[in-house]
C-alpha cells in the first residue's frame, strides 16, 4: 500500500490533532475464512482517524502466512501487503480468524505469534482469533474474548481457559473482540487513549456507529430483549438453564431453586414462549451440541455427555428432530 493513501479527502471538516511523531502501525493477520466484517471494521476507524484529522496517525496492513491471498468466510478473496515478517518494534498485530478456527493456524503461524510475543509485541485477536493465540499459548492469565457462537468449542477444547463474555477486553498488551462492530469499539477505545475523546466521538459518527458505553458489554442481546418480557422468574430460570448445560437440572430443581411451583413455571413458558420448561431446555442442549460438532474433534458420544444428554441414542433421535439429520451424517456432510 502506497504511504500516500493513508490520508484521504473527506467533505468532513477537519479537526485539529495536536500530535507529532510516527504513525501508529497495525498490521492484520487473515487466516484462512476469516470473517470479513470484523476485518473491516477495525480498519475503517483508522482510516478516518487520518481523514477528519488530515494527518497520518495509522497505518494498516494485511499479513497472510505466505503473502497469498485468502480467501474469507463469505467467499471474497483479500490480495495481502505482505506475508509474515517481523513486526516493527511500535505495530499492533491483530490475528483475525471466521470459521473453522480450531483448524485455521499453521505451525508456521502459531511460531509467528509467539516470536512476536516474546520480542514484545502487542498481539490481538479478532473474531475468533484467540483460537490461535490458545494454541500459541499466549493467552495464559488474560482476560479475553471471541465471538459468543465459538465460546462453547473453544471451551471444550481448552478447559483451562475462560472467555468473557464481553464485546472486547483489553488485558495488558493483549487485546481481543468477539468480531462484528465490536472491533469497531475495540479501535475506538485505542484511538482515544491515544489521541483523544473528540477524535473518538467524531470517528464512530463518522461510522454511524452508537458507541458501546464499555467493554464489558454484552455480545448478545439479554434474555429480557430475546423474549419480549422482564419476568424475572422466567429470565432467571433461563439463566439456570443456561448454566447447567452439561448436567441439566430436573424441573423439580428448577422449581426448588426458583421458589416456585412447576404450575406457575410452566405457564411462564406458555405464556411468553409458548413452549414447556423441558422443550426450550432441550432446545439450550443442542444448540449447545450443534457449536461443539461444527467446532471440536469430541465424538458423538463426548458431545451427547457434554450437552447432558446420558444416552448417545437419545441425543441422536433428538438432534435429528431438531436439525433433521442424526449427528453421524450432518457431520460426515460437512466433512
Amino acid at each position: 500500500m502506497s504511504d500516500d493513501s493513508f490520508v484521504q479527502k473527506g467533505a468532513a471538516a477537519t479537526l485539529a490533532v495536536p500530535y507529532v511523531g510516527a504513525p501508529q502501525d497495525f498490521y492484520f493477520l487473515l487466516l484462512p475464512k476469516a470473517t470479513m466484517l470484523p476485518v473491516a471494521a477495525a480498519i475503517e476507524p483508522l482510516r478516518i482517524a487520518n481523514q477528519v484529522t488530515n494527518t497520518k496517525l495509522y497505518r494498516w496492513y494485511i499479513m497472510t502466512e505466505t503473502g497469498a491471498p485468502v480467501r474469507c468466510s463469505n467467499g471474497m478473496v483479500v490480495t495481502p501487503d505482505t506475508p509474515l515478517a517481523p513486526l516493527p518494534p511500535d505495530a499492533m498485530g491483530f490475528v483475525c480468524a471466521g470459521v473453522e478456527p480450531q483448524d485455521a493456524a499453521s505451525e508456521t503461524t502459531l511460531n509467528w505469534l509467539r516470536r512476536e510475543h516474546r520480542f514484545g509485541r502487542k498481539i490481538g485477536g479478532i473474531c475468533t482469533g484467540a483460537f490461535a493465540l490458545a494454541q500459541a499459548g499466549l493467552i495464559q492469565d488474560h482476560a479475553f474474548t471471541l465471538h459468543w457462537e465459538n465460546q462453547p468449542g473453544f471451551v471444550e477444547r481448552y478447559a483451562h481457559l475462560k472467555p468473557s463474555p464481553n464485546i472486547y477486553e483489553v488485558s495488558g498488551a493483549l487485546m481481543t473482540c468477539g468480531g462484528g462492530s465490536a472491533a469497531t469499539d475495540m479501535m475506538l477505545t485505542l484511538i482515544e487513549e491515544r489521541h483523544g475523546k473528540q477524535l473518538a466521538i467524531i470517528v464512530a459518527d463518522m461510522c454511524l456507529h452508537v458507541r458501546s458505553t464499555s467493554s464489558t458489554a454484552p455480545q448478545k442481546s439479554n434474555y429480557a430483549v430475546a423474549i419480549g418480557s422482564r419476568n424475572q422468574r422466567l429470565l432467571s430460570a433461563l439463566q439456570l438453564m443456561q448454566e447447567s448445560i452439561e448436567e441439566p437440572l430436573s424441573i423439580g430443581a428448577l422449581c426448588r431453586e426458583l421458589d416456585i411451583s412447576r404450575r406457575q413455571l410452566e405457564r411462564l413458558f406458555s405464556r411468553y414462549l409458548d413452549q414447556s420448561p423441558m422443550h426450550v431446555y432441550s432446545d439450550m442442549r443442542l444448540a449447545h451440541a450443534f457449536a461443539l460438532m461444527n467446532e471440536t474433534s469430541l465424538s458423538v458420544t463426548e458431545i451427547a455427555l457434554a450437552s447432558g444428554f446420558n444416552s448417545a441414542t437419545h441425543f441422536s433421535r433428538q438432534f435429528k428432530r431438531k436439525f433433521g439429520a442424526s449427528p453421524h451424517f450432518f457431520r460426515k456432510s460437512w466433512a
